[in-house]
């Protein structure tokens, strides 16, 4: 289907949280401080100047690769030239014609827009998959990072994220597992998503959504079926990720995410010693997450030396977080890239002053979430449903993504009325 066009957005007040890096930053024991690299992300001191939104689809700090990104241009130029014939709908094929030409610098965007760009970390995903499949993920990756920018929609949401289980066995500093009445099994947040309802959902996105995450508010290793739904949505996705704090990366769980050839799995991490890890990833042991990693890198050599995943550890740059040259000497020699993202202040969305932010949130436009009972929210900063669009146990992923009330949570933060919105109004994601 043809993407429609919604109105320009207004611009925006930008407003930060000064307030919560602090507090972070007590909780730590830290100084408030960043690593100088989030200067090419962030203003160069960002405690005392906390005012720029928190841009989550490029949230990176900074990411380092073990290779060097391979050379994509010579593919990119045979995709454009057989897209009409690898089988795609016309519009799929305009779209990935379009794509590979703002890539190549042959075509540019309708100012204020950015044209599609390849990042380092996108050309090494293009650089393990067949001539084949390239089509397929530039018609994937155009949609989830120029169709946000461009308030662009068509029928599926460019990334749709999977909830195994809403329960973590971690309460890291920063993140909304901190919050009691969220953890509390008496007020039905917490569960494990049914084997028959993930099943559902991916047989509904398989051939529509190419990125699929499956984690979002809990440890996914938490779920005891995770296997069973790895094997479900083995080969059906270019874009399956999994987050993970691996501490509970089981040899039987490390064969179940190379058998099911996953994209991405992100290891949690934010340091590179044990007594910051700890004071960060309260509940962790540094020393049995490297074990874990350790494992599973030496599983993979072994057994599954063609495999194409990318691992990564990933940590938040919050105040106490190691450095990156720590990091990539600690973790650099079991993983494929160490990153750090900037810390989005979203543990205490419901009770933190509004901001004033009027411009879009991109993720109305780039992603939903299902959460393990069904429920299909636009955003886990919401990590409560309070917006809550419906319940993908009954209805279509196609009609939940272009239902009345998404419908309407999108018009209210393109017409500026993101202030109206809980906790839209106390949000820094733009």
């Amino acid at each position: 289907m043809v993407a429609r066009r919604a109105p320009v957005a207004r611009a925006g007040v930008r407003v930060g949280k000064r307030g919560r890096c602090k507090a972070i930053a007590r909780r730590c024991g830290a100084t408030p401080c960043y690593h100088p690299a989030a200067a090419r992300a962030r203003p160069a001191d960002p405690m005392a100047d906390s005012q720029t939104p928190y841009r989550k689809h490029n949230s990176f700090v900074e990411i380092r690769q073990r290779r060097a990104p391979p050379e994509a241009r010579a593919r990119l130029e045979k995709v454009r030239a057989a897209a009409t014939d690898m089988g795609l709908s016309p519009d799929a094929a305009a779209l990935v014609r379009r794509a590979c030409d703002e890539a190549l610098g042959r075509a540019t965007a309708s100012a204020p827009h950015q044209p599609f760009t390849l990042q380092a970390n996108v050309v090494e995903e293009i650089g393990r998959l067949t001539d084949a499949e390239i089509p397929r993920y530039l018609h994937y990756r155009y949609r989830y990072e120029v169709y946000p920018d461009r308030r662009l929609l068509d029928d599926y949401p460019p990334c749709l994220q999977i909830e195994p289980t809403s329960s973590c066995n971690f309460r890291c500093v920063f993140c909304y597992q901190t919050d009691k009445p969220f953890t509390a099994r008496k007020n039905g947040h917490m569960g494990v998503m049914p084997l028959d309802l993930f099943k559902r959902v991916v047989d509904q996105a398989q051939g529509h959504v190419e990125a699929v995450t499956l984690a979002s508010r809990g440890e996914p290793t938490l779920c005891p079926h995770l296997d069973k739904m790895l094997a479900y949505a083995a080969g059906k996705f270019l874009g399956l990720k999994v987050n993970t704090n691996a501490s509970l990366l089981t040899e039987a769980l490390c064969h179940a995410l190379l058998a099911a050839d996953v994209n991405t799995l992100v290891f949690s991490a934010d340091a590179a010693d044990e007594t910051a890890y700890r004071k960060l990833r309260v509940g962790g042991d540094l020393r049995k997450v490297l074990e874990n990693v350790k494992r599973f890198h030496d599983i993979r050599r072994r057994d599954y030396p063609a495999s194409r995943l990318i691992t990564r550890v990933s940590g938040v740059k919050v105040p106490g977080a190691g450095e990156l040259n720590d990091m990539e000497r600690f973790w650099g020699d079991y993983v494929d890239q160490v990153a750090f993202v900037n810390y989005n202040p979203w543990e205490n969305a419901y009770e933190a002053p509004p901001t004033a932010i009027a411009a879009p949130c991109s993720d109305l436009w780039r992603r939903m979430f299902i959460w393990w009972d069904g429920r299909a929210n636009p955003c886990d900063v919401d990590f409560k449903s309070t917006l809550s669009v419906g319940d993908a146990a009954r209805q279509d992923l196609s009609a939940l993504w272009r239902s009345g009330p998404y419908e309407t949570l999108r018009r209210d933060h393109l017409e500026a009325r993101r202030g109206s919105r809980h906790p839209c109004a106390r949000c820094s994601v733009v």
